[in-house]
């Protein structure tokens, strides 16, 4: 396909534009645009890509959303081995290290430090090539590391495409990490989900980059900063390391030149070292120590290498930051979806000049880990997360009076049961009153996706509870006129816009009621296929949890979460709320076996009739399913201009391949129109 010349002067341009911005945010931390421009500038890229595939490129700003799962690491040799450093542990270590350089080199003449924080993250090796990036890999053995370009190319820190004026050839190393906040709330994240929370910072980092699957990458808040060289072809190659980091940051590399401090002598080395461990805690990403490396790239060469480590060049470790103290009972929490997670209140202790009261024991199966009870005394460390992690029991300190942590049978928040799924690390309440997932659950109960209850937004939502007006989705069918008056910023038009969407929202469809309940496992899709199979919420409630299996697409674990729905008696008393509201939904869905009833769709390519998202209506109006693969169950494949692997795909498994005229003629056909 000839692609007309100005669409490709529009894409290249979106392209420079998007490796600007990203260089501003990333690299000089000095954004020109704000993040909905930035988006903007990204989605009309998208745009144009979509429309014109054959204009994707490794180098383009749309790779960074990942692309299909991986089938394996392959691995990649490095050029330069990436080597180890000593370690050294304090003052006497590090004016060792500076006395043994000296007497191999002869010279009593102070030497020139360059003092770098040692962040704790996992070593990579970014390869560019005449500016764009080549591919990627862990530091491995240090002489072979792991392939992992595709999920490199997810990370915004590294930049796609290098500034002009960079390297011919450019082998850069540096850490990959996440800051304390962005891990705190993926964290949270995780454990509101129901799965395991990652110990620390490193952990975290390391679990992201060794994806196969490059889209979960990419949704991990991982940055980069680099701090050395590979093999470099440049004109005027860097002569010390603060040198080579300016460089690298003019090449649109991200460095944390302002974390970085010449040194003249050991002394101002110590000094460095010290200032740092004050400075640690405030920090906004962990570091566990201080890299002392010759500045002069020249006395680097003459000093050389031992077999592993590099001998200009020390890591000093900061003292571990733990203090051993009471475990004296137990409390829970409840996240937003429901999520039960253990805390445990602590005699108070000082752990580096910080008060710590409480620790985190994150899910029970960490608790049998480590085998910690009521009473326990047990040993503290600050780490990464929000709160400090308990490490170790100090068993031999046990007097008998110890007591197991219980697991929870019912919500501390709202006293509903709760139940624990299997492969799910921590219990959850479904209590549709629990006052600790009320705010959400209203703000999903509202969405489009959902009752559609346009207007009703956060700031709303917010107000509503502060002021106590709603304590469940049912009393928002309650509210009046003079309620809505007593919210801020609120008008006569406005609430009665609201007034009005709330009411339309009874008319809704029973599957959108079942997504609005945030039934825990039961999305859009399954919503419909309920709706589908038992019309009415009355004959959902009564299904036993073999008729629910039996239903297609319904597994044990959707069943479960179904069964222990329904077994609630708030759950139940918010929906005889809801239809003595009016709110009583009948199923708008093609009862099963008629139409496309047990038919998998997939449509590809760019279609011109109608929009995905539309086909996808018009299979599920007629009882069938939209999928995003294709795979032996897929029984059509849609196809319009430009469709690619999943053409070649169907086409090999004998797939029936229809386009857009034969699909819309077929379902005319199906609902029987003229």
């Amino acid at each position: 396909m000839t692609i007309p010349e100005k669409m490709r002067a529009k894409h290249t341009e979106l392209c420079r534009q998007l490796h600007h911005h990203n260089h501003l945010y990333h690299s000089l931390n000095a954004p020109q645009i704000s993040d909905a421009e930035y988006d903007q500038l990204l989605r009309r890229l998208l745009e144009i890509e979509k429309d014109l595939p054959e204009l994707v490129n490794p180098s383009s700003p749309s790779q960074r959303v990942g692309s299909s799962p991986e089938p394996g690491f392959s691995q990649i040799a490095h050029s330069r081995p990436m080597l180890s450093l000593e370690n050294a542990f304090n003052a006497d270590d590090l004016r060792e290290f500076d006395a043994r350089l000296k007497r191999f080199l002869g010279s009593e003449e102070s030497i020139e430090y360059l003092c770098e924080m040692k962040l704790d993250g996992v070593a990579v090796e970014l390869v560019y090539q005449k500016g764009q990036l080549q591919h990627a890999s862990t530091r491995g053995d240090g002489r072979v590391g792991e392939a992992i370009t595709a999920n490199a190319r997810t990370i915004g820190a590294i930049p796609l495409q290098l500034q002009a004026g960079a390297p011919q050839l450019l082998e850069v190393r540096g850490e990959v990490y996440m800051e304390l906040p962005a891990f705190r709330q993926l964290n949270e994240q995780r454990r509101d989900e129901g799965e395991k929370t990652f110990a620390n910072p490193r952990n975290a980092t390391a679990g992201s980059l060794r994806q196969l699957d490059p889209r979960i990458t990419a949704n991990r808040p991982l940055t980069i900063s680099c701090y050395g060289l590979g093999e470099i072809d440049a004109d005027q190659p860097p002569t010390g390391q603060l040198e080579m980091l300016r460089k690298l940051r003019d090449w649109g590399l991200r460095v944390n030149l302002e974390t970085v401090a010449l040194a003249g002598d050991i002394d101002g080395v110590l000094k460095q070292y010290q200032k740092l461990m004050t400075e640690r805690d405030r920090l906004p990403f962990e570091i566990d120590g201080m890299v002392v490396k010759v500045n002069s790239f020249a006395l680097q060469q003459e000093l050389g290498e031992k077999s592993r480590t590099p001998r200009w060049a020390i890591a000093c470790k900061f003292p571990p930051r733990q203090e051993e103290t009471l475990l004296e009972s137990v409390r829970f929490q409840v996240g937003r979806t429901g999520a039960i997670t253990p805390v445990a209140n602590l005699c108070p202790v000082s752990v580096s000049g910080v008060t710590v009261s409480s620790a985190s024991l994150h899910n029970w199966d960490e608790i049998e880990r480590l085998g910690v009870r009521i009473g326990d005394r047990v040993i503290v460390e600050r780490a990464g997360d929000v709160i400090p992690d308990i490490v170790k029991v100090v068993i031999e300190k046990r007097n008998g009076s110890e007591q197991p942590i219980p697991e929870p049978t019912t919500c501390p928040a709202c006293g509903s049961p709760v139940s624990r799924e299997t492969g799910e690390v921590v219990p959850r309440c479904q209590g549709l009153t629990c006052p600790a997932r009320l705010k959400e659950s209203l703000k999903h109960f509202a969405s489009r996706a959902a009752m559609d209850i346009e207007g009703l937004g956060d700031r709303f939502v917010e107000q509503l509870l502060q002021i106590e007006l709603v304590h469940s989705v049912a009393d928002l069918y309650r509210l009046n006129k003079e309620d809505f008056f007593r919210l801020e910023r609120m008008g006569d038009v406005l609430a009665e816009k609201l007034l009005t969407a709330i009411d339309a929202s009874r008319r809704r469809p029973l599957e959108r009621l079942l997504f609005g309940l945030g039934i825990r496992h039961v999305g859009v899709h399954l919503a419909k296929i309920l709706s589908r199979r038992f019309g009415n919420l009355e004959g959902l409630r009564q299904a036993n949890r073999e008729t629910l299996i039996e239903t297609h697409e319904i597994g044990p674990q959707v069943a479960d979460s179904l069964m222990a729905f329904f077994a609630d008696e708030h759950n139940i008393e918010v929906l005889r709320q809801l239809e003595a509201s009016g709110v009583q939904p009948e199923s708008s869905a093609v009862p099963q076996g008629a139409g496309f009833a047990g038919k998998s769709f997939v449509f590809t390519g760019k279609l011109e009739r109608f929009s995905r998202s539309e086909g996808a209506e018009l299979v599920e109006q007629q009882g069938g399913r939209a999928s995003g693969s294709v795979s032996k169950k897929t029984d059509y494949l849609i196809a319009g201009p430009g469709a690619g692997s999943k053409l070649a795909k169907a086409e090999q498994l004998g797939i029936n391949i229809l386009g857009e005229d034969d699909f819309l003629q077929l379902i005319k056909e199906i609902s029987g129109e003229d």
